[in-house]
């Protein structure tokens, strides 16, 4: 049966959580999309559109498991970006071509909205994901990694090179012209919808610096990092863990002196903030993730890759 992409309801739950439980089971890693499933559609809206594909006849009935075979979401992060995520199709059904179908979908939805491009993100990990990622539009675009500099109020020498008030021009001036740009294609992560990726702007850095969220270093010539949102999480081992995440940690290619600075300004920021955990995105590459752990900053096992599709 030919399934009906349609916009997902409260009354699907119970259906996508069937097929999305164990995702990754073996990898032991908990999908998160049966947990954020009603939020997603309490949210949606014209820029917000979670969809499944349903294969029943009558697809104004309530869905039982089993009908609801494939689930993606669609976000428009600014006038010309869309983002894609959470896309998943039932173990039954992979292999009939339904990521095509639900991709095309938010395709379609996002060029309704004027988008231009349309990103989404997969762990290096996921091979599946990548393959079928390629297979239905995407190319790559870019990656990237998670530094976790400690919270400290006293986080060392190093902060003497952080500005008392933050440089958003100067922190753009050295964004326009660095690697770290290059490498990121002008990406950071998004400062609403959280693991998204959209262009970093010069207003942005205006509203992060009157906001109190903006790390420059040397007047922004060394650098800077931008906090995006604080958020608990629940760890195992841990239990209820609190994060600052920050859009991007940006410094001179290869300056490990100046990735010090920008990851002890952060971990100032962080500690200011009460939080447990820091979570700031760094270009891929060996060159930053050195300069990050010469600051001894942990950083994570690895990269994320990222794609994006013309529209």
């Amino acid at each position: 049966m030919t399934p009906t992409i349609r916009q997902a309801r409260a009354s699907d739950a119970e259906a996508v959580a069937a097929f999305t439980r164990d995702t990754w089971a073996d990898r032991d890693v908990t999908d998160y999309l049966p947990t954020v499933f009603d939020e997603w559609v309490d949210a949606d809206g014209d820029d917000r559109r979670t969809l499944v594909a349903d294969v029943r006849g009558d697809a104004d009935a309530r869905a039982e498991p089993g009908d609801v075979v494939g689930i993606v979401r669609g976000h428009r992060l600014s006038a010309w970006e869309a983002w894609a995520s959470g896309m998943r199709v039932a173990p039954d059904h992979r292999g009939e071509g339904l990521s095509g179908v639900l991709t095309d979908a938010v395709f379609d939805w996002a060029r309704d909205r004027g988008c231009t491009v349309c990103r989404n993100m997969t762990f290096s990990w996921n091979g599946p994901a990548l393959g079928s990622a390629r297979r239905v539009g995407f190319e790559p675009c870019t990656e990237l990694r998670w530094a976790h500099p400690t919270p400290d109020p006293d986080a060392g020498a190093a902060t003497a090179r952080v500005d008392p008030d933050p440089a958003p021009d100067g922190a753009w001036a050295f964004w326009s012209a660095s690697a770290a740009r290059e490498q990121l294609r002008g990406l950071v992560m998004d400062d609403e919808v959280s693991w998204a990726l959209s262009t970093l702007t010069r207003e942005r850095l205006h509203a992060a610096a009157a906001a109190g969220r903006l790390v420059t270093v040397d007047e922004g010539a060394g650098g800077f990092a931008e906090r995006i949102r604080t958020f608990e999480r629940e760890e195992d081992g841990d239990g209820d863990v609190e994060y600052a995440e920050y859009a991007v940690g940006a410094w001179p290619e290869g300056d490990a002196d100046a990735a010090g600075a920008v990851l002890a300004g952060v971990a100032r920021d962080a500690a200011a903030c009460g939080v447990d955990r820091t979570r700031v995105m760094i270009p891929e590459g060996v060159t930053w993730a050195s300069d990050a752990a010469t600051s001894r900053a942990d950083i994570a096992d690895e990269p994320v890759f990222v794609l994006a599709a013309r529209l």
